[in-house]
């Protein structure tokens, strides 16, 4: 069980039936529905995908300065640097913008900083050493917008510069020739979440002009596809575009190394959706930048020659399991370092070693935050500086948390969801307590709880056929904001589990009814599980089509699996019956012996109880814990004598117990020592109806 709650979606029927009636298919409506879309109309414009953009470049701010600056440099045969940053963001619009200026004659060289050595960001001795190449122009892609004293060291160098950026802006911008963020406060551009390839392709097409507009954006939606899947953007307005034609035309991209890529991976002749991009293709163009390669991934994008093309792309395979094992390592280390921390430092985890590979820090970040449900911060330490990659959850807005915090740090940037720091070593702890402090007032003090939310309960498990499952392309694509819809079987069988790939995945089988589901849980063999086949679970997963040797199912890509919180007709009337016995009415003698526990089972109960209830007392599922209880036997029997060996225990005074949400709290009391289970009122009454001459009284 990976999350610690899961947030069932309310069903919409209603909206649902309008959307079927309309023609839409089942699934597609149970999710448009969740969405709030219940009209056809609604459902139409939202799957609808524009073609173009929405917004002319130019009414960006500062678009003009830039145009008239490039063109210049252009015209006068100047030499130019596009200055990129080493995320799959950076390394697109990179490429984009070197490839155009290179159609255009331009004497363009490019500047990918290396993680570890450079930092993120402009660098000084960067801007000297391109100076020195003869750059007279610098244009940054994806990064500069925080680089005021970069900028400052540029111009006295005489070198003219052009920032294009994304990311939040702070109140001082830098005094370049141009700035073009849509994050500046004075910009009046309608759609504020490009991504940094995305304004890098806004640039193009500004310097194209409006009649090679469609040609150009017809050559580089791919690459910006990609860097805006890869940078979690706003799946909306013209980022919706520019990954729905990036995905329509990814095959027929004039970029070699993207063909090679995608030949190396298996997906050269599978159809590429926002998932593929996000989990196996962005990876391996990420790892370049992570492990201290990025020109790698550039190159291989800008390459011409489709020998060398393979060659790089295999390079980046190569890298890319180099940093799986790198990141394997720096998480367990940062799992023991969890377990050490106080509560009161685990609303926010700020972490730090020396010892951590600083390319990789981030990646961990994300899968700490989704663990552990907080925002994290892991902190790369050298010679008494750190450098941190944190990473966001449930809304909590990094860079306005970084900004408070901005006196114990040597400088940051970033946005809401993923920002990089620095910061002296001495000032880590006042850093950890003040980070901490800001996340629980963001959380009004609760303590952070990992959840699940699913879209949709399917209720008609039978009515998932492959083109259903096949239909639900057409919410692609997916992305923030417009997410992979996640639905769940409430009260499904087991029916088989088994370890594969090296016993690092399991492989299910479950049914509901007469339906039959096959499922993979990738990275879930280290989850704790007391998940048996046989057992009545629920099961989170989003759906998926498997192909294997030309067949084709539908295959449950699984989320979370838990034991059920909903219960079976059989338990459900075995608990009315108990509810009838401890409310005292009248029960036959016939409910006596269904409810009647025997000694060796009063004792495996009260065994159970021992092995999973800690001294200080612990929460559990109410369901999961009376079958735990019954020790997986199946019936009714057995389930409804161990929920009364639980009432027998608290009225005993063996327990306490109260509700918390849904869940029981259990403590083991100190009155526990010598009790007879013999003088229970309950067993008394039932013992009474089973033989008169006991004369069992109502508790």
């Amino acid at each position: 069980m990976k999350f610690q709650k899961w947030r069932v979606a309310p069903a919409c029927p209603q909206a649902a039936e309008r959307l079927m009636a309309a023609g839409y298919p089942y699934l597609v409506s149970a999710v448009l529905a969740r969405r709030g879309i219940s009209s056809a109309e609604e459902a139409a414009a939202f799957l609808e995908h524009d073609r173009q953009l929405a917004y002319s470049p130019l009414l960006m701010k500062d678009m003009d300065r830039a145009v008239a600056c490039i063109s210049a440099a252009l015209a006068q045969k100047r030499r130019i640097a596009v200055f990129g940053d080493y995320d799959v963001d950076g390394i697109t619009a990179t490429c984009i913008l070197v490839d155009y200026l290179t159609s255009r004659g331009a004497d363009c060289l490019y500047y990918i900083p290396r993680r570890i050595e450079d930092g993120y960001g402009l660098g000084q001795e960067a801007i000297l050493a391109l100076h020195q190449q003869g750059v007279s122009l610098l244009i940054t892609v994806d990064c500069g917008i925080t680089g005021m004293d970069e900028v400052a060291y540029a111009r006295s160098l005489g070198m003219e510069v052009v920032i294009t950026d994304h990311h939040e802006c702070k109140e001082q911008l830098p005094q370049a020739n141009a700035v073009v963020d849509p994050h500046r406060s004075d910009c009046p551009y309608p759609f504020k979440h490009l991504a940094g390839c995305g304004v890098a392709l806004k640039l193009v097409l500004a310097l194209g002009g409006p009649d090679r507009e469609d040609a150009l954006f017809a050559r580089y939606c791919s690459l910006a596809a990609i860097g805006t899947v890869a940078d979690v953007m706003l799946m909306a307005g013209e980022n919706r575009t520019i990954v729905s034609r990036g995905l329509e035309v990814i095959h027929h991209s004039d970029f070699i190394g993207l063909h090679a890529l995608l030949q190396e991976i298996g997906l050269a002749d599978k159809a590429i959706t926002s998932v593929q991009i996000g989990f196996v293709l962005s990876p391996r163009i990420n790892a370049a930048g992570r492990m201290g390669a990025a020109d790698v991934a550039a190159d291989l994008l800008l390459c011409s020659d489709p020998d060398r093309a393979a060659d790089l792309a295999r390079q980046l395979c190569t890298l890319n399991r180099q940093r799986q094992c790198v990141e394997q390592q720096i998480y367990a280390q940062a799992l023991e370092m969890i377990e050490e921390l106080p509560e009161d430092q685990r609303s926010a985890l700020v972490l730090s070693s020396d010892t951590w590979h600083q390319g990789v820090v981030g990646i961990v970040a994300s899968r700490l935050s989704e663990k552990f449900s907080c925002p994290s911060f892991m902190i790369h330490l050298n010679d008494g500086v750190g450098k941190g990659s944190c990473r966001s959850w449930g809304g909590f807005n990094l860079f306005t948390a970084l900004e408070s915090c901005s006196d114990l740090l040597l400088g940051f940037g970033g946005h809401e969801l993923a920002a990089g720091f620095t910061i002296a070593e001495e000032n880590i702890p006042a850093f950890r307590e003040r980070m901490n402090r800001c996340a629980r007032e963001y959380r009004g003090g609760a303590a952070p709880v990992s959840c699940l939310d699913i879209d949709v309960a399917l209720t008609q498990p039978g009515r998932v056929t492959l083109e259903e499952v096949a239909a639900l392309d057409a919410l692609e694509p997916y992305g923030s904001g417009n997410s992979r819809p996640v639905f769940c079987l409430q009260g499904a069988t087991l029916e088989r589990i088994q370890y594969v790939g090296q016993n690092r995945h399991l492989k299910l089988h479950l049914s509901k009814g007469s339906a039959q589901f096959d499922g993979i849980f990738f990275s879930a063999a280290a989850q704790p599980c007391s998940i048996t086949a046989g057992s009545r679970v629920d099961a989170a997963f989003y759906l998926q089509i498997n192909e294997f040797r030309g067949c084709r199912s539908v295959q449950l890509q699984m989320v979370d699996l838990r034991p059920s919180l909903c219960c079976s007709a059989k338990e459900d009337e075995a608990l009315q019956l108990l509810q009838r016995c401890l409310a005292g009415e009248i029960l036959s003698r016939k409910d006596a012996v269904r409810l009647r526990p025997t000694r060796q089972q009063c004792v495996g109960a009260w065994r159970c109880l021992q092995q999973l209830l800690p001294q200080e007392g612990a929460a559990f599922d109410y369901l999961p814990l009376i079958r735990r209880m019954a020790g997986g036997v199946c019936g009714a029997e057995p389930f409804l004598r161990s929920a009364l060996c639980l009432e027998i225990f608290r009225e005993r005074q063996l327990l306490e117990s109260c509700r918390q949400e849904e869940q029981l709290i259990l403590r083991f009391t100190d009155a526990g020592k010598k009790v007879s289970l013999d003088e229970s009122a309950y067993l008394m009454l039932l013992d009474g109806i089973l033989d008169p001459s006991k004369g069992g009284e109502t508790p």
